[in-house]
Formats: structure tokens, C-alpha cells, sequence
């Protein structure tokens, strides 16, 4: 038989995709966006905060749409927390730039328009690796991170109860760059099935 015949029997015995296989949403995705950076305070005790909004139906999440604003600062002590109580191997945050906060530099440093954008993009994959962990995804600091407020430094760590193993998960993602002044939407999905609930108290 030639390769060619070979590969018209594949064709042949391949199942056709269906439109809801091609064009259907997931059945569980997680969608988190950090963009709308905004400088804050004056002086040496300014500093940027970053709207991060978490979409989702997974179960595991009491919110299912929650919109949040963090620092870098917030970041940092949500990867001290997952290294300090979580087995996973945490991803590195994007430096902390010390240079840039030296005194005689001529630029605006930690506050100019391409560093910002630079650190806003490492901190939005920073936090869809870290949600998109299974094992993250049962700390209760990543959910007060994500859906509170504001964050409490006194809470008492926690993890939620999963109910069954966890399914390998498929990530599809689409960006757009984010522009001062202007709107981001970036979109990040995950197919995961799961069966989940939350541990009381």
C-alpha cells in the first residue's frame, strides 16, 4: 500500500469534529486577568496596584466572578504562604527591580509606563500558574487572595477537601497587550473536571 493510501485510510477512519467539539466553551474553565495598573501615593511612598479578576465555574471557588485590587507586595506574600504550607513547587514572581529604585537614576525607575507593563505580564502568569494547580487551587490563602477584598495577615491557614483526584487539565490562552490608558482582556482557560467541595470553617 502507498503512503499516500495509507494516509487517505486515516482520513477515512478519523471521527469527524462536531461544532460544540470545535466551538463549545469548556465544561470548567478559569479565566484571571491582572491589568489596570494604577499608581498610588506620593513621593517614596508611592507605589502600583494591579485589578485582578478571576472568572470561573469550578466548583472549588465560592465566587464564581470576583474582582480584586493587589500590589506586588501581595504577590510576594501569597508565594511565602504556598511555599510555607502547600507541597507544590511555587513559580518565581518577576524581580523586584532594585535598581530601579535607586535615587539618581533618570527615569521615573520602578514607575515607568514599559516596567509596569513588564511586571503587570509576569504577575498574570505568575497567578494563572498558580491557579491552575490542583493542589494550590485547596489553599485558602490563594482564595483570599483572589476573591477578599482585602487580605488578612492573621488568618488561619486552611485547605479545602477534594472529593475526587483531580483530572489532568488542558490550558488554551489568547492575549492582547495591555496599553496605558486603554482596556486588557486577556483570556486563559481550563478544561478540568473535578469534584469538589469546601472544608467548613
Amino acid at each position: 500500500m502507498t503512503e499516500s493510501a495509507v494516509a487517505d485510510t486515516r482520513r477515512l477512519n478519523s471521527k469527524p469534529q462536531d461544532l460544540t467539539d470545535a466551538y463549545g466553551p469548556p465544561s470548567n474553565f478559569l479565566e484571571i486577568d491582572v491589568y489596570d495598573p494604577q499608581i498610588v501615593g506620593v513621593g517614596r511612598n508611592r507605589y502600583t496596584t494591579y485589578e485582578v479578576r478571576m472568572r470561573t465555574n469550578l466548583p472549588i471557588f465560592k465566587l464564581k466572578d470576583s474582582c480584586v485590587r493587589r500590589r506586588y507586595s501581595d504577590f510576594e506574600w501569597l508565594k511565602n504562604e504556598l511555599e510555607r504550607d502547600s507541597k507544590i513547587v511555587v513559580p518565581p514572581l518577576p524581580g523586584k527591580a532594585l535598581k530601579r529604585q535607586l535615587p539618581f537614576r533618570g527615569d521615573e525607575g520602578l514607575f515607568e509606563e514599559s516596567f509596569i507593563e513588564e511586571r503587570r505580564s509576569g504577575l498574570e502568569q505568575f497567578i494563572n500558574r498558580i491557579a491552575g494547580h490542583p493542589l494550590a487551587q485547596n489553599e485558602r490563602c490563594l482564595h483570599m487572595f483572589l476573591q477578599e477584598e482585602s487580605i488578612d495577615r492573621n488568618y488561619i491557614p486552611g485547605k479545602t477537601i477534594q472529593t475526587a483526584a483531580p483530572a489532568p487539565c488542558t490550558f488554551i490562552s489568547t492575549s492582547r497587550h495591555y496599553k496605558a490608558g486603554g482596556n486588557v482582556r486577556t483570556d486563559k482557560y481550563q478544561r478540568c473536571r473535578k469534584n469538589t467541595t469546601i472544608a467548613p470553617g
